[in-house]
């Protein structure tokens, strides 16, 4: 038996077959030429800060302490004041949603939330956030001039640039 005898007209288009096994044969082709050119990955905004000598603006050390109320505490780790308060249902959701990601990911590791976060502002402009307890690096002006903003405040007033 021939291959055509397996092939039913009601299935597939044999087109569409074949631009499928095209775009697979084009994704290996591509894998096969970056492996083959040693084309460098693209570089993480933190290592390119790093090679590029950016100079942190200010910083600041942050804990997210969630209260009774439904409420987040922002404090400053080194000394205790209140940087602010998120009550529920503030226009405030990016904070909290960023929060939430990375405190799973703390809970997943098997972390506590007495280690603080580092928000820095970098001399390039951009804004960071750092958890100091598992290493992972959050590129704060990615998500946009608003929610930056909601971030750049708690470096204090004088700092939100």
């Amino acid at each position: 038996m021939s291959a055509r005898a397996y092939y039913r007209s009601d299935m597939l288009p044999r087109s569409t077959l074949m631009m499928a096994a095209g775009v697979v044969l084009f994704a290996f082709a591509a894998a096969a030429t970056v492996r083959v050119a040693h084309i460098p990955a693209a570089a993480s905004p933190t290592a390119t800060r790093a090679a590029m000598h950016v100079a942190p603006v200010t910083s600041r050390d942050l804990r997210f302490l969630d209260r009774a109320d439904g409420a987040v505490v922002i404090q400053d780790a080194r000394t205790g004041a209140v940087a602010s308060v998120i009550r529920p249902g503030e226009k405030t959701g990016f904070i909290r949603g960023v929060m939430r990601g990375l405190a799973r990911e703390r809970h997943q590791r098997g972390l506590g939330a007495a280690t603080p976060f580092n928000l820095t502002l970098w001399r390039d402009g951009e804004l960071s956030l750092t958890d100091l307890a598992t290493g992972r690096s959050i590129e704060l002006t990615a998500f946009g001039t608003t929610n930056r903003a909601t971030f750049a405040a708690l470096l204090g007033p004088e700092k939100t640039a």
